[in-house]
């Protein structure tokens, strides 16, 4: 850790990360808890839900054989069984919380996921080599990097040329509801970093990095694939 901010977000994973049964039933809206804050704070029914992650892996091809990079990966309890039918690819997951890392960890034993290696690591530091990947995933993580322009400067460096950067990502000015409860909790807490991006912003600075944007979003959240 180097200083505070990094120091904040790490402790916030950690403590979601041993809470990981919970976290779970929450991103997969299997329990009540979980799609009644899917309503009450995101604005989206569980249909919408499922709809927003449908297009947030979208970008991942079918058949993928390649090497594909996820991060975050969290609890791997959104991606991982995806990742089921991808037998020929070489996948890496990286996240900054050991916790996170070792929930995911276990989820991919728990579902005899063998082609995935588990990384912890910081976005903003990638180790591995220049045009490494041929898709580069992050669900979710984008709004939570403490050093955003790091991140999409690392992210495109290790992508190949023509690869895909693909995922979603928290945006303001859609649901006020949604945009007061990231600030007062999920910023506060340290799961989330401002600042946070807006529909147009967001759009501009794939725009800025890559040939190629899509984006769309539901409710407060965007979806992107992009080629760089």
């Amino acid at each position: 850790m180097t200083n505070s901010r990094e120091e904040k977000i790490f402790s916030a994973y950690e403590g979601v990360g041993k809470l990981s049964n919970l976290y779970n039933g929450m991103m997969t809206a299997s329990t009540l808890l979980g799609r009644f804050a899917l309503k009450f704070f995101w604005g989206m029914s569980v249909e919408e839900y499922f709809k927003f992650l449908d297009k947030a892996f979208a970008g991942v091809p079918k058949n993928f054989s390649g090497k594909l990079l996820e991060v975050p990966v969290g609890t791997g309890i959104l991606s991982l069984p995806r990742y089921k039918s991808l037998t020929n690819a070489e996948i890496f997951c990286v996240d900054f919380s050991t916790a996170m890392l070792n929930a995911a960890k276990n989820y991919a034993n728990k579902i005899s996921l063998p082609n995935v290696t588990f990384i912890q690591g910081d976005v903003g530091k990638l180790f591995f080599s220049d045009n490494y990947f041929d898709v580069v995933l992050s669900v979710n993580g984008l709004h939570a990097f403490p050093d955003k322009i790091a991140a999409h400067n690392e992210i495109f460096r290790v992508l190949k040329p023509n690869g895909i950067f693909c995922g979603s990502s928290y945006i303001t000015g859609q649901n006020w509801r949604t945009d007061f409860f990231v600030k007062q909790f999920c910023n506060r807490v340290g799961v989330f970093t401002p600042p946070h991006e807006n529909f147009q912003s967001l759009e501009l600075k794939l725009k800025n990095f890559y040939k190629r944007v899509e984006i769309s979003n539901i409710n407060s959240f965007a979806c992107f694939k992009c080629i760089k």
